[in-house]
């Protein structure tokens, strides 16, 4: 197991003289300080990218080239990298080195790791430049810009509905196929998603993990949590698309909509 004790106390005691930039790990900053001396005479024709040696460039050119000469004895799946087939062959082994202190999450690649600590530490690194808000992977932002883009490049091909995000069409299509594999354990009724089996099991707990911070009242749900602040804040965000009518939530607006 790894055990990352810097990463948690934020203590970062190697630090470049050159440029400032400050390390946890010795090994890290001894191969940031090559960074500064390095000839990169091997360069890709391609894109023009420079490497210090030549393998390095080899390994790079496969990007361009598409091969991929690391296969998988488990599957069918090959890489580019020794590396990426490495990590990706501890989906079938089930091995994951890579030990959360904080929590006791294990990973099978380290940058999941890292992106993981970030939930503990607070640290949101990637800015959206269009609304500010932070986030703490570059996969995360790039996600989120697809709401500023209205980019939907998943379409369902049954009911024509379009989707930002992978997984979001994938659980819209079990809808279609009628899957249903989470099942409460209480009253056997099933659901797409574990998300909704885990709000419905609050049903039978009592849980009420949403509070509203304006008054005594407490939620099952998030989005019924929100509804209910807006009763606070006056906000009506929906609006009816055949009169001048507003109203706090979805269900209020298409009740409205059935009779106007």
């Amino acid at each position: 197991m790894f055990f990352l004790d810097h990463v948690h106390s934020d203590e970062k005691p190697y630090v470049c003289s050159l440029c400032g930039i400050s390390f946890s790990w010795l090994v890290n900053f001894k191969q940031h300080q090559k960074t500064h001396n390095e000839v990169r005479d091997h360069v890709c024709f391609e894109c023009g990218k420079s490497f210090t040696r030549a393998d390095c460039l080899k390994r790079h050119q496969r990007i361009h080239t598409g091969e991929k000469p690391y296969k998988c004895s488990y599957c069918e799946k090959s890489f580019a990298q020794s590396a990426h087939l490495k990590i990706h062959q501890r989906v079938h082994t089930g091995e994951k080195p890579y030990y959360c202190t904080q929590c006791g999450r294990s990973f099978s690649d380290s940058r999941v790791l890292e992106i993981h600590l970030r939930v503990h530490s607070g640290e949101k690194p990637f800015n959206c430049d269009q609304c500010g808000t932070k986030f703490i992977s570059s996969a995360n932002l790039k996600q989120h810009l697809k709401v500023h883009s209205d980019e939907k490049p998943y379409v369902c091909s049954l009911c024509g509905k379009s989707f930002s995000r992978m997984n979001n069409f994938k659980l819209h299509q079990k809808i279609h196929d009628g899957v249903k594999d989470h099942a409460c354990f209480e009253c056997g009724k099933s659901f797409t998603t574990t998300s909704e089996l885990k709000q419905h099991h609050r049903i039978h707990t009592g849980e009420k993990p949403y509070k509203c911070s304006s008054c005594d009242k407490s939620f099952t749900r998030l989005g019924s949590l929100k509804s209910h602040e807006r009763l606070h804040t006056g906000e009506k965000p929906y609006h009816c698309t055949q009169c001048e009518k507003t109203f706090r939530n979805l269900y209020s607006l298409h009740f409205h909509m059935k009779k106007c």
